[in-house]
């Protein structure tokens, strides 16, 4: 029979209660109950919790993780190594291709802002002939649309899982002093911006110059707390910024990001 509550385990593991509830219906997380009905669980939880949160971490999905368990469940460090190798090394690739296109993206940036500021100033109006998108291109090779960054879950993409998404638990695997970091590293890059509401979440408008650092930080955030939605739509010399949660993640976003206006 365990020894906790759900309420003493959240407390020792850093876990929300509302997490814990879910781990449990999705398979991860098993709970003795009392005979009221509450649920109990043993010692062993909290080192169970604490790999699921190292797994995590890595950014296996909770599919994976659940496979992941039973592996580890069995006792053999050597059969957790070799089933976690090849997740690792999957998830590694993804990093770095990510990367690299968020690095060929951000010296685009460079790029077109240095080609801006070499530009003349003119009293008339703008025409393609001022080549402000592109160096390089010909004018009639320029585009004339904003661009639209999504960085959003594979589960949100299509419509018919949008219910799943808004229903997702908010589980994020930054607790402590990783989460005051990121708080501020957000605060810091969205100072000053005009903040409008928008259905499940908030709308930040921000100088174009922070696009790269917005990009790498939502990232990020969401290899951690992957039910954030990030939509980046660049206007000009706007980044407009839009980031959703589910309802229980209201409070995290206010937290992160500041309120709407």
């Amino acid at each position: 029979m365990g020894t906790m509550r759900i309420s003493k385990l959240a407390e020792r593991s850093g876990v929300p209660a509302t997490t814990l509830r879910f781990y449990e219906t999705a398979g991860l997380l098993p709970a003795d109950r009392t005979s009221a009905g509450y649920r109990v669980y043993g010692e062993a939880a909290v080192e169970r919790l604490a790999f699921i949160g190292a797994a995590k971490h890595l950014g296996l999905a909770l599919a994976e993780i659940g496979e992941l368990l039973g592996v580890w469940e069995a006792g053999a460090c050597r059969d957790v190594k070799a089933d976690l190798r090849p997740r690792i090394a999957a998830r590694l690739t993804e990093a770095e291709s990510r990367a690299a296109e968020l690095a060929a993206f951000t010296a685009s940036l460079h790029t077109a802002l240095e080609h801006l500021d070499a530009l003349p100033d003119r009293a008339s109006p703008c025409n393609p002939e001022c080549g402000f998108l592109s160096p390089s291109a010909p004018a009639a090779a320029v585009g004339t649309r904003p661009v639209d960054i999504l960085l959003t879950p594979s589960r949100q993409v299509a419509e018919a899982e949008a219910e799943q998404w808004r229903t997702a638990p908010v589980a994020c695997s930054l607790t402590g002093d990783g989460l005051h970091e990121r708080t501020v590293q957000w605060r810091e890059v969205v100072d000053g911006a005009v903040r409008t509401s928008v259905p499940e979440g908030l709308r930040l408008t921000l100088p174009v110059e922070r696009t790269a650092r917005v990009a790498e930080l939502a990232a990020a955030e969401q290899r951690c707390c992957p039910f954030f939605d990030f939509r980046l739509h660049l206007d000009g010399p706007r980044l407009h910024l839009e980031v959703r949660a589910p309802a229980d993640g209201a409070r995290l976003l206010a937290d992160l990001f500041g309120p709407a206006a």
